[in-house]
């Protein structure tokens, strides 16, 4: 799954520890996120899109288009 995690950390001028440290979990979990990795559990995700006041599908992207309109 593709994630913008590592420009909206970057935007804040916060490191990966920085960040885990809001978060409550590890700095290689967010390595791991934003390497895609590893994909945060729902929970995670949301404390995510609350943490960047963003809606979690403008943090990350899984790739799905939908069905294709051919009309």
């Amino acid at each position: 799954m593709n994630n913008k995690l590592k420009v909206l950390r970057a935007m804040r001028s916060w490191s990966q520890a920085e960040l885990a440290d809001r978060l409550d979990v590890s700095r290689q979990a967010v390595n791991a996120i934003e390497t895609g990795k590893y994909d945060p559990s729902l929970p995670l995700a949301f404390k995510l899109a609350r943490l960047f006041a963003m809606p979690i599908e403008e943090i990350f992207d899984d790739g799905f288009e939908g069905p294709a309109d051919d009309a």
